[in-house]
């Protein structure tokens, strides 16, 4: 209540500076972490995001309006104060546009979408998760790495020795040096100084079924974790992660959905090179045999373990970083509905300062992008409803930005202590 009460108190001197220029979302310098906050310029930073895989793929196509959907894009968020956005930085094989053709082989002209990428998002203020490979084998993934370790003559018996056999996380952490040296073409920065880049992530949705105990994946992580942050130590690393609990809180496991695939939420995000943790969030794929509102229910408690369970035991902030339902099984009231649901727990813990720092919502598309449509796809000129809920909770979230710095630059009368990473204030 102490905290909520300063929140009041910050509100209140917020409107006596009306008028004075506030601070945005998108701002220059590295995200860096503090406890169990993000901070930006020395300020706590609570964004609101999205998710759009498909930014370098397009990047890349040989058509100038193709291309330009990126920047549309980019702008469109900004407008409705999205400032995170998480994209692929990966294309493994001989695929379409492909940026990883074999180990250690790239095409050039993906590099340059990818640079564009990264170009337009600093442009526009938007801060940059990427991801550096797939667990599923849509852009490769995993199953192109296992190929390539049998054309290499190794004795590969799953896609899950992508975790422990020596030559295929060769092959994946020469990517990682390769994405993380790059010089981008258009801005001139190399990737791993380039203050866009908010994070990088290991993996999309790391899985491996074939070792429920979660070891595998614990020690791979370690593993690559440090492997990324001897290279790199300027920015964040997450994993990736869904959010299952595994063994090392075997009585929160009744809290998963009623299936194991090797990940640990805990565990996995005590690793000391890990910076914070993610949470995805789809209870219309998980229990599609509910209801809507079992599925709220679940959605309520899946939220809220993992935000006391980041502040309390991990210490480390936490991005809700995919959630979504699919229009093609639900109206978009209910879309609506688990999008508040998802933002007002979001919300309530950053207003207390506390470990929810955001939400990314998959999946953010501009007009004329229907082919890549998978049912959870939000075009904000198109989805006002579902827009406007966005767009509100980018503006609360900025808001308690502003009260922080506000107060951390106008009102010194409070002893100068004023950015803490347990609350606001005292």
């Amino acid at each position: 209540m102490k905290r909520l009460g300063a929140l009041v108190l910050l509100e209140t001197l917020l409107l006596v500076l009306q008028g004075k220029k506030g601070i945005s979302a998108g701002e220059d310098g590295f995200v860096k972490t503090n406890g169990a906050q993000f901070t930006l310029g020395g300020a706590p930073f609570y964004a609101n995001g999205f998710n759009a895989y498909w930014l370098m793929y397009v990047a890349a196509d040989p058509s100038p309006s193709e291309r330009q959907k990126v920047s549309t894009l980019f702008q469109e968020a900004r407008g409705h104060g999205l400032a995170i956005a998480r994209t692929w930085a990966f294309n493994d094989g001989t695929q379409d546009r492909a940026l990883q053709i074999s180990p250690g082989l790239y095409s050039e002209q993906t590099f340059q979408a990818l640079d564009l990428v990264v170009s337009e998002a600093k442009k526009n203020g938007i801060k940059l998760i990427l991801s550096l490979v797939n667990n599923y084998e849509h852009y490769g993934g995993k199953k192109q790495y296992a190929n390539w370790g049998r054309s290499q003559g190794q004795s590969i018996s799953s896609d899950d020795d992508f975790f422990t056999n020596a030559v295929i996380k060769g092959f994946y952490k020469n990517h990682i040096k390769t994405v993380l040296t790059r010089r981008n073409t258009i801005t001139g920065v190399d990737y791993k100084d380039e203050p866009a880049i908010m994070a990088w992530e290991l993996m999309n949705e790391p899985r491996c079924t074939s070792d429920p105990s979660g070891r595998a994946i614990q020690e791979w992580i370690t593993e690559m974790a440090a492997y990324l942050k001897s290279i790199d130590g300027n920015h964040l690393l997450e994993v990736g992660l869904e959010g299952f609990y595994g063994q090392s809180e075997s009585q929160k496991q009744q809290d998963n959905p009623n299936f194991q695939v090797g990940t640990d939420f805990i565990a996995n995000n005590q690793i000391p090179e890990i910076d914070f943790a993610t949470v995805h969030s789809y209870p219309d794929q998980w229990l599609p045999s509910s209801d809507d509102r079992s599925q709220q229910d679940f959605l309520n408690r899946w939220l809220q373990v993992h935000i006391q369970d980041s502040q309390n035991v991990l210490r480390k902030p936490v991005l809700f970083a995919e959630f979504g339902k699919s229009l093609r099984t639900a109206p978009v009231e209910q879309r609506d509905r688990l999008f508040d649901t998802v933002y007002t727990a979001i919300y309530s813990s950053a207003r207390a300062g506390g470990a929810a720092a955001g939400g990314m919502f998959w999946q953010l598309f501009t007009e004329g992008m229907h082919n890549f449509g998978d049912g959870y796809e939000v075009v904000l000129s198109e989805n006002g409803s579902t827009a406007g809920i966005i767009a509100d909770q980018s503006k609360k979230l900025n808001r308690i930005r502003r009260l922080y710095v506000e107060l951390r630059n106008r009102a010194r009368w409070a002893g100068g202590n004023v950015i803490r990473h347990n609350g606001i204030g005292n």
